[in-house]
């Protein structure tokens, strides 16, 4: 059993290269894996390891400055989620893309888990998932309104262009996301649009399928998560997706049953996309990880994909 643990923050560094190297030791020291991303505006990340591994890349990043309330959402996994780990400097840690925005001066209001389902209930309230295509096909909150975007980046213009027929008759904007990093600038974003009453999911969704009950639960079907899990549904549980390791998209129980279906190799999704000496090329990396896996290795030809 391993501990996985979902993390990010907003606080100013100076110079985050320089925060690399330490961070990168300790968790190859405890055997953690995973990703960290570190910019100027904060950290973003997801790791797993043992619990006594994970607490101690933790206690170091809340002892860096400003990164003390810095909150962790944790989870299991019966097996390690990751092939290796990364510790990597960027522009910013969940990339809009819009300048000027900052969360840690202007953000929506948050939401507690067990005060969501009344919000979203609310008559004047549009409920907006700021996830992508790939991540809300496979479920989302009754009601909310799928932007369809491929990469976060595309959310402001989606806004800009869809805002009248979006905001017509509602007062209250509700946002959610995995696990609220995303929600942070796009509440922000709103906010500086000149939209009043925002309002977002604090935790995410991994926080509300973690503390609501699946009776009282208004979310329907599973979470996508950024490993090798998958999805995950109330409690956290291990979902029923896998992963196509060609086109990375998360397929059904359904989808892998299908004659299209070639773990590592193709899927009925991108099966008409791949020529024969792509295929093959999927093929031998697909045999390379199984022989990795016999010796008992990690193969790291195949990285889920990182939001």
């Amino acid at each position: 059993m391993f501990q996985v643990a979902a993390l990010y923050h907003f606080v100013r560094f100076e110079d985050p290269a320089a925060l690399r190297d330490v961070l990168r030791d300790i968790c190859d020291e405890g055997g953690v894996k995973g990703t960290i991303l570190l910019a100027t505006e904060g950290i973003n990340g997801t790791i797993a390891g043992t619990a006594e591994a994970l607490s101690a890349v933790i206690q170091h990043i809340r002892s860096l400055s400003g990164c003390e309330p810095m909150p962790v959402k944790y989870s299991h996994a019966d097996a390690m989620p990751f092939y290796r780990m990364k510790v990597l400097i960027k522009k910013e840690i969940v990339t809009m893309g819009v300048e000027g925005i900052d969360p840690t001066l202007i953000v929506g209001t948050y939401v507690a888990p067990d005060a969501w389902n009344a919000l979203i209930s609310e008559p004047d309230t549009v409920i907006i998932d700021t996830r992508n295509d790939y991540e809300v096909g496979i479920g989302t909150f009754k009601g909310a309104i799928d932007p369809k975007t491929s990469s976060f980046r595309d959310f402001p213009d989606w806004f800009r262009a869809n805002r009248d027929d979006v905001m017509t008759g509602k007062k209250k904007v509700a946002m959610f996301c995995t696990g609220g990093i995303r929600c942070e600038k796009s509440t922000a974003f709103l906010k500086a649009e000149g939209v009043e009453e925002v309002y977002h999911l604090e935790g995410g969704i991994l926080k509300y399928l973690e503390n609501v009950p699946r009776e009282a639960s208004l979310w329907e079907g599973e979470c996508f998560v950024f490993d090798q899990r998958v999805s995950v549904g109330h409690g956290l549980e291990l979902g029923t997706y896998g992963r196509c390791h060609a086109c990375r998209d998360p397929l059904s129980p359904e989808e892998m049953a299908s004659p299209l279906y070639q773990e590592g190799i193709s899927c009925p999704r991108c099966h008409a996309d791949r020529d024969d000496g792509r295929r093959a090329r999927y093929a031998e990396r697909q045999k390379q990880m199984l022989l990795a896996k016999k010796r008992g290795k990690g193969h790291v030809g195949v990285n889920p994909r990182e939001g």
